[in-house]
């Protein structure tokens, strides 16, 4: 979704949001921090946007929404033949789950009584399950085909989507409404001369609209 260097490219929302920019003649300059510190700089720092950010009722008075970006499909990653019951996840609260660090879905699920460990990133709760520290993974779908791709595949298990959510590039209040109109159009205008896809497609993942 977003990278600082990989031969892969820069990430498709990445793309999307420089593409955005020069549409539209904002002029994003694209950091990397860990996230905990992004979120506070969204809301503290004026003129200063994060992505991908997943709304949320939580914190939809926090944000200018600027633009839609992707949308996301959460599900659960298990190793086949484990003792979590991919097909019935709700029967393995008992047994202990990852999830990024700073997903909304950290408190989703502990709302729902899993016992969350969280991990810096999807490649490191991935370690955590194949070492055996966790018994499942919650996260996007996409990113988990996207790194299992030249794995052996078949050991893993996924269960039916629990949650689907839409990620925004969202900025801090100072932008304005006219600032986001603006964006919304050149996404809409990306989408319709194939741009929006053409980007999905070099990271082979699927639509958010």
């Amino acid at each position: 979704m977003a990278m600082a260097a990989s031969p892969l490219g820069a990430g498709a929302q990445h793309e999307m949001v420089l593409e955005l920019g020069r549409r539209t003649g904002i002029p994003f300059a694209v950091s990397f921090v860990p996230w905990r510190r992004a979120m506070l700089l969204s809301v503290s720092t004026p003129r200063t946007a994060i992505f991908p950010l997943t709304r949320s009722p939580e914190r939809e008075a926090r944000y200018r929404w600027l633009a839609p970006l992707y949308r996301e499909t959460f599900l659960f990653l298990s190793l086949k033949g484990s003792s979590f019951d991919a097909a019935a996840p709700e029967r393995s609260k008992h047994l202990r789950i990852a999830i990024l660090r700073g997903s909304l879905m950290v408190g989703a699920m502990q709302q729902q009584g899993y016992r969350v460990v969280e991990a810096s990133s999807v490649a490191e709760a991935l370690r955590l399950l194949q070492r055996g520290i966790v018994h499942a993974v919650v996260g996007n779908r996409d990113i988990f085909i996207a790194l299992l791709r030249g794995q052996r595949a078949e050991r893993f298990v996924m269960s039916a989507p629990v949650r689907e959510t839409a990620t925004w590039l969202g900025g801090s209040l100072d932008f304005t409404e006219g600032d986001a109109a603006l964006l919304q159009g050149a996404m809409k205008q990306m989408t319709a001369d194939g741009t929006y896809a053409k980007i999905l497609r070099k990271y082979k993942l699927g639509a958010v609209q």
